[in-house]
């Protein structure tokens, strides 16, 4: 563990410069027991002291170094180096069988043995962006039906899951019910003769937007870097049938896809 304690600055700090500096002690092994185990920061008064900044800004430090997910804060207990172990993220289990009952999600929460749930934000009908129409091959102007959740991981918000289908394909189905469909809706889909069975999956890199950060809980101000998934999901006919949008902070999730060498019938 480091005992090294930087040097109070005789030029006047950043907010960035302090960022970088404690996120290297955190890394270092400073701020622990002596078993290893995660321990409390010094005040942002403490803090603010050292470094020479204001009580202000490093609390505006200490929201960054949060939203990179190193630091945690109690209320009225301050902020404490956070160990978060970033989610396994396997696109690839959207076809492995599922119980009736369990969504992919569920299922990717129990394979990895997480504790988690599904926050819906917002489940609506809208007039298809570029993006969607694009993949959807949507005329102008018609609408999607659209669910936005955020995906949860041990109290902490891991992703933004938002799925887009024409909204002439599932309206008056329970795909559009305004709560969780407790069978999955990609199971809502199959029932109205659209089973998804093959996704095409964008990768981009991505920073977060001001309205992402608020969903994930990241803090006004607070971008991160983070890799978006576009996965556009086809039916047995080749039916482009449903959008889902992912984004993934980087610090948050671990993306892996699993891949299989195929042949052609009677090929080697």
């Amino acid at each position: 563990m480091s005992s090294n304690r930087p040097r109070k600055p005789q030029e006047k700090t950043t907010v960035d410069d302090v960022v970088i500096l404690l996120r290297e002690r955190i890394k270092a092994g400073d701020f622990r027991k002596p078993d290893g185990s995660p321990d409390k920061l010094p005040s942002a008064q403490v803090l603010g002291d050292e470094y020479g900044l204001s009580r202000q800004s490093l609390v505006r430090v200490l929201e960054k170094l949060k939203a990179e997910g190193i630091v945690r804060t109690r209320k009225g207990s301050g902020a404490w180096v956070h160990d978060w172990k970033p989610l396994l993220f396997y696109p690839q289990s959207e076809f492995h069988e599922q119980a009736p009952n369990i969504d992919i999600y569920t299922s990717l929460l129990d394979a990895a043995h997480r504790k988690g749930d599904a926050r819906m934000d917002e489940i609506t009908r809208e007039p298809a962006d570029e993006l969607v129409r694009s993949r959807l091959g949507l005329l102008d102007g018609e609408y999607v039906a659209v669910r936005r959740r955020t995906n949860m991981v041990d109290g902490a918000a891991a992703h933004t899951d938002d799925s887009y289908v024409a909204l002439r394909i599932v309206e008056r189905s329970d795909w559009v019910l305004q709560d969780n469909v407790e069978r999955g809706t990609n199971r809502v889909l199959t029932e109205l003769g659209h089973e998804i069975v093959r996704s095409i999956d964008e990768i981009h890199p991505h920073t977060t937007t001001e309205g992402e950060n608020l969903r994930l809980g990241l803090g006004a101000g607070n971008s991160v870097p983070a890799i978006k998934i576009v996965s556009t999901n086809y039916d047995a006919a080749d039916l482009p049938v449903q959008v889902t949008l992912f984004t993934l902070p980087a610090h948050r999730n671990i993306t892996v896809y699993e891949r299989f060498r195929t042949t052609e019938r009677g090929g080697e």
